[in-house]
């Protein structure tokens, strides 16, 4: 079998550092080619060939045969031989994933050495016990039920339409080996304070001193030592998506141990203006945040994006565009895409992942559209009557705020959305607000709101009813918008269907009609109280051609410069409140 993609046989996709904000030299990538097998649950082998990881095998990009899926029952057996130095049986190596979809257990010289659970957060296992000197044989054994048993799933579907997408499985972000010293640097936690001008750092090693470096550019601008944290004052410059200020840092410690890493100092808020309205706050002062809802979605990859550029490229372009947000929807990204995000400049609201099990759309969409709004403590109403389903959401909010801590970009965290999967949002809210305090929630994004109180923002999706500001002591935010589409034929998925919630056959028609959605419908919203405005959306996906980007991301639908300048009448306008 060949595979099937732009990648050349012994290609190693994605094989920069995964770890930006935790970098070591030592470290080994493991993308490239694998082999794979599905088989049957009583282990009949159904498929046998190889595939380019870290591609899902219903991808184009992983040179797996057209129309692969896993059903029900069936698991995914995935083999690579590795060649590790000796250094790699002493101290501590660990074998790390960025996401695996949606269950696995892992073996190392058929020894297993973990599972996971969750088909969107990291993991690692040690495994420096059971290498050998030489070649090692990795194994991973997958399922993937998360569309059928509640299971964290996001937009994917069994049924796909719509605004549903395919579903994949198997391994999906990196794959790597990494070694370190037995008493090595972990739990590093950067906590910047704007209002201060300060940054905490905080890490674990074993009880032994590390000292810390800040540079600025090549500039040394700090040096100390500490134990378990360390608070550090400077006339740091601050991050914005119009400044975005990263300094540098490593962390190294007695055993030699050597960490590398950034932050960027910056703080979120919510605080009244001159008028009395509650606005969303950057540094201290009252900022808009004007962004697009980014589903993450790729023709070729799917929930993984083709390379590292073909990121960089996308997010320049919103850039360029005028726009400084992002709504991550649904989906956790590779570390690399924060990264990016950081040092661009686009601040980022992230959704968490959220599963449950089918419920009735008049619930989740129509009776919300007429206004009737339902508490989320009735577990049967939001399909959440699976206990187990509700503890695997519950860790996966400790999973996905312990890996994202460190992330300048990040300012809103999104606990639920439109109802899917909704439960006991109060207590989430109230969680997520102990463990960081430093970020907004926006708890229940679009419907089922729980009332004053018990969230922290007024959160509104308008796709076919007036845009407006209701009167509300929380800031109000309008968290998706819009939705127009436009077929560009030879660049849609299906060339007979198209999900959109208003249509245009024209570039023209398009960019007057966001000009129009912009200046004349949203604009004088923002000296009425809107704090905040997310557009739907980055780019196409599947059936759903909303995107001001195609699917396959060849074909831009609106001039950049006439989308930078509605997004700059905005800014004015803002500059005014």
């Amino acid at each position: 079998m060949q595979l099937k993609t732009k990648y050349e046989i012994g290609a190693v996709p994605h094989a920069e550092h995964p770890l930006p904000q935790a970098m070591r030299e030592d470290w080994l990538c493991l993308n490239g080619e694998w082999q794979l097998q599905k088989r049957s649950a009583d282990g009949r082998v159904l498929y046998d060939g190889r595939i380019l990881v870290p591609f899902s095998p219903e991808t184009r990009n992983s040179g797996v045969e057209e129309g692969f899926v896993l059903g029900s029952g069936e698991h995914l057996c995935y083999r690579k031989r590795v060649t590790v130095p000796k250094t790699y049986l002493t101290g501590v190596t660990k074998l790390h994933f960025g996401a695996v979809d949606s269950a696995c257990e892992v073996f190392v010289n058929g020894v297993s050495v973990g599972s996971h659970s969750g088909g969107f957060t990291a993991f690692s296992f040690d495994v420096e016990a059971v290498l050998a000197a030489g070649e090692n044989e990795i194994e991973v054994l997958c399922t993937d039920e998360a569309t059928r048993n509640g299971d964290a799933r996001g937009k994917q579907s069994d049924r796909r339409g719509g605004i549903w997408y395919t579903a994949q499985s198997g391994i999906w972000q990196t794959v790597w080996l990494e070694h370190m010293p037995k008493h090595y640097i972990h739990n590093l936690k950067i906590t910047p304070d704007a209002q201060k001008s300060c940054v905490t750092v905080a890490s674990d090693s074993f009880g032994e001193e590390q000292k810390i470096v800040v540079l600025d550019g090549e500039k040394e601008i700090l040096r100390a030592s500490y134990t378990d944290s360390i608070c550090l004052s400077y006339a740091f410059e601050l991050w914005s998506p119009e400044h975005p200020k990263l300094y540098d840092l490593t962390v190294t410690n007695a055993s030699g141990d050597c960490l590398r890493s950034y932050f960027g100092v910056r703080s979120f808020g919510i605080a009244k203006d001159k008028q009395g309205i509650a606005r969303l706050t950057l540094n201290g002062n009252p900022y808009f945040f004007n962004g697009l809802l980014d589903q993450g979605y790729w023709s070729d990859g799917m929930l993984t994006y083709p390379s590292d550029q073909a990121v960089i490229d996308e997010l320049q372009l919103l850039k360029d565009m005028g726009f400084n947000t992002l709504r991550k929807h649904i989906k956790i990204e590779p570390m690399r895409w924060y990264y990016h995000c950081d040092r661009l400049g686009l601040a980022v609201w992230q959704d968490f992942v959220n599963g449950g099990g089918d419920y009735k759309f008049t619930h989740v969409a129509a009776f919300p559209f007429l206004g009737f709004h339902h508490r989320d403590s009735d577990y049967r109403y939001f399909a959440r009557e699976d206990e187990a389903a509700r503890r695997a959401f519950a860790a996966s909010v400790d999973e996905t705020l312990d890996q994202l801590q460190n992330c300048t970009c990040i300012g809103v965290w999104v606990p639920f959305n439109e109802g899917w999967g909704q439960f006991d949002s109060a207590y989430f809210t109230e969680y997520v607000r102990q463990k960081d305090p430093t970020r907004i929630i926006d708890s229940v994004s679009g419907w089922h709101d729980q009332g004053v109180g018990k969230t922290e923002l007024k959160s509104l999706h308008t796709y076919y009813t007036k845009l407006r500001v209701p009167k509300d002591p929380r800031p109000v935010v309008l968290s998706e918008f819009g939705g127009y589409s436009m077929k560009v034929d030879g660049h849609v998925f299906d060339e007979s269907k198209e999900f959109g919630y208003k249509k245009f056959k024209t570039r023209e028609e398009l960019t007057a009609a966001l000009r129009a959605l912009y200046l004349e419908k949203l604009l004088p919203l923002i000296s009425q109280g809107l704090c905040a405005c997310i557009y739907t959306q980055v780019s196409d996906v599947e059936e759903e051609i909303n995107g001001l980007v195609t699917y396959d991301r060849q074909v831009v639908k609106v001039d950049i410069g006439d989308m930078k300048a509605i997004n700059q009448a905005v800014w004015e306008a803002v500059q005014t409140i």
